[in-house]
């Protein structure tokens, strides 16, 4: 009797381990999910900061190279939407030429999902015309975050700002609209 007992717990050992095949359980999809989430994230960083930096340094092509064709500027609220990569080219093109001494410092980018914050100071000195304002030839120094969304394959759909324009006029000696 006793060799049975053996036998059969010998037995249960071996087809235990036999049958120990790893089979991935619940733990292990939510741990490939959130490095999924957070490879996503990671990648969506990297490209809104490839942006940023490109707008430093005057590249806009650069800046919309992973921007998609129907695209949103939403800028900071206080004019209408800029829709379509090709006029947000324009719209950044012409914004450009009328700074100088464009630098951002600081810079931080932050992911929750489909959206990246990228925040800092930034300074430049106001050169040439801009959207009927004329140019004063004064600096400005302002705290600005660019929240850019993404879809899922990494290009930019949107892009709003959060900045104080009351502040930028108020140091470029522009007055505010009435």
């Amino acid at each position: 009797m006793k060799n049975i007992v053996v036998l059969t717990a010998a037995y249960m050992l071996v087809m235990t381990a036999c049958n120990s095949e790893k089979k991935p359980d619940e733990s292990s999809k939510e741990q490939k999910t959130e490095d999924s989430a957070e490879a996503r994230e990671e990648r969506n960083k990297q490209t809104a900061m490839a942006s940023v930096n490109a707008i430093i340094a005057g590249d806009v092509e650069g800046t919309l190279k992973d921007v998609t064709a129907d695209a949103i500027d939403y800028g900071d609220g206080s004019m209408a939407p800029v829709k379509s990569k090709d006029s947000i080219t324009v719209m950044l093109k012409n914004w450009r030429e009328s700074i100088s001494e464009y630098k951002g410092e600081n810079l931080m980018a932050l992911a929750d999902g489909d959206y990246v914050a990228v925040v800092g100071d930034w300074t430049a000195t106001f050169k040439k015309d801009f959207m009927g304002m004329k140019t004063t030839g004064k600096k400005i120094k302002i705290k600005d975050v660019d929240v850019f969304k993404f879809n899922s394959d990494g290009k930019i759909t949107e892009h709003q700002n959060v900045q104080s324009s009351a502040e930028m006029m108020k140091q470029l000696g522009i007055p505010a609209p009435k």
